[in-house]
């Protein structure tokens, strides 16, 4: 993230409001919550208005800060969108790109890649939300978000970066003490470890190709938890099975530390997709950030 005193109001207000929390925001701009607050003290007083209702825990906007935030996110989209425009004379990217992913999948590969795409584009700046809390982007402030599975709402624009499905996966400890499951009846006599995640069904692991050709298989463990992290930590230790996304299991399954399970059952697809609001000015640099996610996540996810 920008630096807070590079920021000009409008900028420190949206990046304020898409916020869960004033300590969250500190923590992104590697200031002390003190330093937020003066910020934001003074620009209330300038407007002569409370913006947000102060709290340490959770950020609430008041009436006059949804207006504000609301206000300061078209801005500056017109702003970007215009400087976008002048530029692409030069053939160089520049401008700044916010984008928000999922923990897991942030973390083990769009950080990377991000990381490669402004080494290539010096004049681009990135700025990375990891969080696991689905939200509208319409409206947020952000470019694009990256996501497994499309979203419930067809109203967004949607592109596939890579295929992806889940896998059923354990250690080869695991295996070696409990055996290896053949069939699907199998699962029954087995420890599988659940992650409770978006909503769904915990307790049931589908397999098939997807609407029309899906079976549900009910499972069961002595462990679960909310955090794929957690989830494949235990598997790796040899406590169970797991279902878990290609992209996290594949790398695991390559290097041996985990072997795939039932690999002749197919599962449904989860593949990973990019959204925008389809509703705004698409600059080139995004799309060509869309473009490098999409080469290399699938050189980093191709199956062998």
């Amino acid at each position: 993230m920008t630096a807070l005193s590079d920021l000009d109001d409008l900028e420190f207000f949206a990046a304020v409001a898409r916020s869960p929390s004033l300590t969250a925001a500190a923590r992104e701009w590697g200031v002390t919550l003190s330093a937020v607050s003066k910020r934001l003290t003074r620009l209330e007083e300038r407007l002569a208005a409370q913006l947000v209702r102060r709290s340490t825990r959770r950020l609430s906007l008041t009436e006059a800060g949804e207006l504000y935030a609301a206000g300061a996110r078209g801005l500056l989209q017109d702003r970007s969108d215009l400087e976008e425009r002048v530029s692409r004379s030069s053939g160089r990217l520049r401008g700044s790109i916010a984008l928000h992913s999922t923990m897991g999948l942030g973390r083990h590969h769009i950080a990377p890649l991000l990381r490669e795409f402004t080494d290539a584009h010096p004049d681009i700046a990135v700025e990375l939300t990891l969080s696991e809390h689905a939200f509208n982007i319409a409206g947020s402030g952000y470019d694009a978000a990256i996501r497994v599975g499309p979203p419930p709402d067809a109203r967004l624009r949607l592109r596939r970066l890579h295929p992806n499905r889940r896998i059923v996966c354990a250690a080869p400890s695991y295996l070696e003490a409990r055996g290896t499951p053949r069939s699907l009846a199998d699962l029954a006599d087995h420890n599988c470890l659940v992650i409770k995640e978006n909503d769904a069904d915990f307790g049931v692991w589908r397999f098939g190709t997807g609407p029309g050709d899906e079976t549900a298989v009910r499972v069961s463990g002595d462990m679960a938890g909310n955090d794929g992290e957690v989830i494949v930590g235990w598997c790796l230790e040899g406590r169970g099975l797991m279902l878990r996304s290609a992209w996290h299991a594949l790398p695991l399954i390559r290097s041996g530390r985990l072997v795939q399970v039932l690999p002749q059952v197919p599962t449904p697809p989860a593949d990973v997709f990019a959204v925008t609001d389809a509703t705004a000015f698409l600059p080139r640099r995004t799309r060509a950030l869309l473009d490098h996610l999409a080469h290399g996540l699938a050189a980093r996810l191709a199956e062998e």
